[in-house]
């Protein structure tokens, strides 16, 4: 009897750079100049300019092919960041986007659930992203 073959695992880096750009794209079309670092900055995904406001800001890019937990660990979050989790989906479906402020992260660990501060895999899903009201928060850019 064939063995059944596992179907192919999506390369992280691939799914990393979608997500850096599709955000990119996200923050053009609102305006904001936008900068790849393409691995660059290591800590860095995107640096993004809003110049009505003057504000800079540095962005951190977290992807996804498909609903799971995107793992980020708390003690490793920049307060000063703006996290944009990315759930691109499959092919012809809306990514979706959900804009975090690091200081949210930072100082509010609890709010993202105990998955978030678990010791051996670190994580949030996005339901709670959904009801913590991050989904398109994309306001955090025009502050």
């Amino acid at each position: 009897m064939p063995s059944a073959t596992k179907p192919k695992r999506a390369d992280g880096q691939v799914t990393g750079l979608a997500g850096e750009l599709f955000v990119a794209a996200e923050l053009l079309k609102r305006g904001l100049q936008t900068s790849v670092t393409f691995g660059n900055a290591k800590a860095i995904d995107l640096f993004a300019h809003n110049a009505k406001t003057g504000r800079t800001f540095t962005v951190q890019v977290k992807a996804l092919r498909e609903k799971n937990f995107f793992l980020i660990a708390h003690g490793e979050v920049e307060p000063a960041h703006v996290y944009v989790f990315v759930l691109l989906n499959k092919p012809g479906q809306a990514v979706q986007y959900f804009v975090v402020p690091g200081g949210d992260l930072a100082n509010e660990p609890e709010k993202f659930t105990k998955y978030f501060k678990d010791p051996k895999m670190p994580s949030i899903h996005p339901k709670t992203l959904i009801a913590l009201g991050y989904e398109n928060a994309w306001g955090v850019f025009d502050e």
